[in-house]
């Protein structure tokens, strides 16, 4: 186990999924999260569907959630694909499935097939948890709000700021802070990307998220960042 500095800070754990989405992610990079998430206690480990067998077996008896994308990172998979991708990522251990809204649909104005797609794989889910990434930087305020609403009514568990692979904005404080208000105290908020150090985690902490995804958690947990 690593040598704890004098500016650990373990209460920062409980915040973060420690993700690792990329495509070029190898199973021994996978294994390495997996051994961090447990040292540190992070909330789960977020990874592709080809590796959630995987960290369910190493995570297998801990507090630490297997955690999943669905739909990602685009959300233009069809409402079917999303639902298979659900269940087979649930047969396979996952505990939470975060999941990317069909963005075109909802520009379009199309919130019935918006709404189709979320309860579809907010049922397809059963017992595990469902994050609805919206894609904040590609909405306005006004869809924000009427998104975060429609993921409450279909039964989500939290509300997602961004995927982290479209466009180069990641979570912001105003961002958060109106998804938090947009949904009771029923659904939790997720901020994603750009969370990098302790005064970034502070920021969105105060405007309402309480999980963070992000690869940063060691460095935040220690102090380095």
């Amino acid at each position: 186990m690593k040598e704890k500095g004098k500016d650990y800070r373990p209460e920062y754990a409980k915040y973060f999924d420690h993700t690792k989405l990329h495509a070029d992610a190898t199973t021994e990079t996978i294994q390495l999260f997996c051994k961090q998430a447990l040292e540190y206690k992070f909330a789960a480990v977020c990874v592709n569907p080809c590796h959630v067998k995987m960290v369910a077996e190493l995570l297998k008896g801990s507090p630490v959630k297997t955690a999943t994308v669905v739909g990602f990172p685009l959300g233009a998979n069809t409402t079917n694909i999303k639902v298979l991708e659900t269940k087979e990522a649930v047969e396979n251990g996952a505990q939470e499935i975060d999941m990317v809204i069909n963005i075109g649909a909802l520009k379009d104005g199309n919130w019935e097939y918006v709404e189709k797609d979320m309860s579809a794989v907010i049922q397809a889910a059963g017992k595990a948890d469902v994050k609805v990434i919206i894609e904040t930087h590609a909405l306005t305020d006004e869809e924000k709000v009427k998104v975060c609403k429609l993921a409450e009514k279909c039964g989500a568990k939290f509300v997602k700021t961004c995927s982290g692979f479209y466009g180069t904005k990641g979570a912001t404080v105003e961002d958060v802070a109106l998804m938090r208000k947009s949904v009771s105290d029923k659904v939790l908020v997720k901020a994603s990307t750009g969370i990098r150090t302790r005064e970034d985690a502070d920021k969105l902490i105060a405007a309402g998220a309480v999980r963070f995804g992000s690869s940063a958690g060691p460095k935040v947990v220690d102090g380095e960042a």
